[in-house]
């Protein structure tokens, strides 16, 4: 409710009250209990003020609530489809389409946009088609477990720690301190370039509806593909970024790791819980678990010795999940290695250009067939502030380095 009318409301119910107190005093003091009519109408006129002003005050707050309403149910989720149709309809390439150009380009900010399950238009050639039918896409990009940052800059300068010396304890009066080292080393990490091209007819060009159906449906797919293997696998080297099995911690096989064959007939699932552990022993909590598809089917058939599916031990639904960390399935992560970790606290993907769309004639034997270019493209950089909240690797080698002897 308004301060002001609020404030209004109070002085009115004071008013009241005091005037009620009047009224009682003075029907005390008369002997037939009466109160003068002018004090009665006053109370009742006074009520009648406060009851209006607290209605109408009502009412004010039942339209602002209904008004926010409409603001929250017209605040939509942009998808990329959206965003290439205003593109297009605000004239990004309408002087490329009309001959005008020999090439346009304009830069589509994809950080908080979704990607549409369907999509419907004309297709050049051909009369409407209700959808496009392509090859599916992956449902989740690894983009989508790290926290994103945006940077003008070409080179991301950032503190790594890799180790910490803990040297605290209970120290006697006179005594030193323990000394404690973190063992921290300044990095570096370059925006690097990933991109790809199509190439579309001149008919589907000069077609709005089939230009942005096509482009939205093929274009972010292709793109965020390549990001999520960089993303996994990248050597760090230049142009590649430096990837979370590359930075991450190793499974621990050797002699001195946890649970070191000590695990009767290690299996995939049994890799995973280790994992887990590893991390949970540096004080990380696991947030995702990434594998490819075959080793995850490669767990829910496993069975006991009793020949029992342990699936039961994996929640399957929209979300699988091990110990509760939920599982992501990603073909860009190679077949046979894992990868469990916070990745939420030991990571973050920096985008210096979103995704942009370039359209050129001028490519290959592109004029004489009547088709068009277009490049995709964007520039990122990962950073791995803390390796230990990651732990990677193979499942052969670690089942190998669990199993008892």
């Amino acid at each position: 409710m308004n301060e002001d009318v609020k404030n209004q409301l109070d002085q009115i119910g004071d008013i009241v009250d005091s005037k009620i107190e009047k009224a009682f005093n003075q029907a005390q003091e008369n002997a037939k209990g009466e109160v003068e009519s002018s004090l009665k109408s006053e109370i009742t006129n006074l009520t009648n003020e406060y009851n209006e002003k607290f209605e109408n005050a009502t009412k004010r707050m039942d339209a602002i609530e209904v008004e926010s309403k409409k603001t929250l149910t017209n605040v939509t989720t942009k998808t990329f489809k959206s965003e290439v149709e205003t593109a297009i309809k605000d004239g990004a390439i309408e002087s490329f389409q009309k001959g005008n150009a020999n090439a346009a380009r304009f830069e589509v900010k994809a950080g908080d946009m979704t990607m549409a399950n369907t999509f419907t238009g004309v297709v050049a050639g051909e009369t409407v088609i209700e959808d496009f039918k392509f090859d599916p896409s992956r449902s989740v990009h690894i983009r989508s477990l790290l926290p994103i940052g945006s940077t003008d800059a070409q080179t991301i300068r950032f503190p790594k720690e890799s180790a910490f010396d803990d040297g605290a304890a209970a120290t006697a009066q006179g005594s030193a301190l323990g000394q404690s080292d973190f063992d921290v080393t300044a990095t570096s990490v370059n925006v690097e370039k990933i991109g790809t091209f199509v190439r579309i007819t001149e008919e589907m060009l000069n077609d709005t509806a089939g230009l942005s159906s096509y482009l939205s449906a093929r274009i972010p797919s292709k793109v965020m593909a390549i990001e999520d293997t960089e993303i996994i696998s990248g050597d760090g080297s230049s142009p590649n970024l430096s990837g979370l099995l590359t930075d991450g911690l190793a499974f621990t096989t050797s002699s001195g790791g946890l649970f070191y064959q000590s695990v009767e007939s290690a299996n995939e699932f049994d890799v995973i819980v280790v994992a887990l552990n590893q991390l949970a022993v540096l004080n990380y909590q696991a947030d995702t678990i990434i594998m490819n598809p075959t080793d995850f089917h490669k767990i829910v058939l496993l069975k006991s010795t009793a020949n029992e599916y342990l699936r039961n031990q994996i929640i399957q639904g929209l979300q699988p999940a091990i110990n509760g960390v939920p599982i992501t399935l990603n073909t860009a992560m190679p077949a046979g290695k894992f990868l469990v970790g916070n990745l939420a606290q030991s990571t973050q993907l920096w985008v210096r250009d979103g995704l942009s769309l370039e359209f050129a004639r001028q490519d290959s034997d592109n004029f004489t067939k009547n088709f068009v270019t277009v490049r995709a493209q964007e520039r990122v950089a990962l950073t791995t502030y803390t390796p230990n909240g990651i732990v990677q690797g193979t499942f052969s080698s670690a089942k190998t380095a669990l199993e008892t002897p």
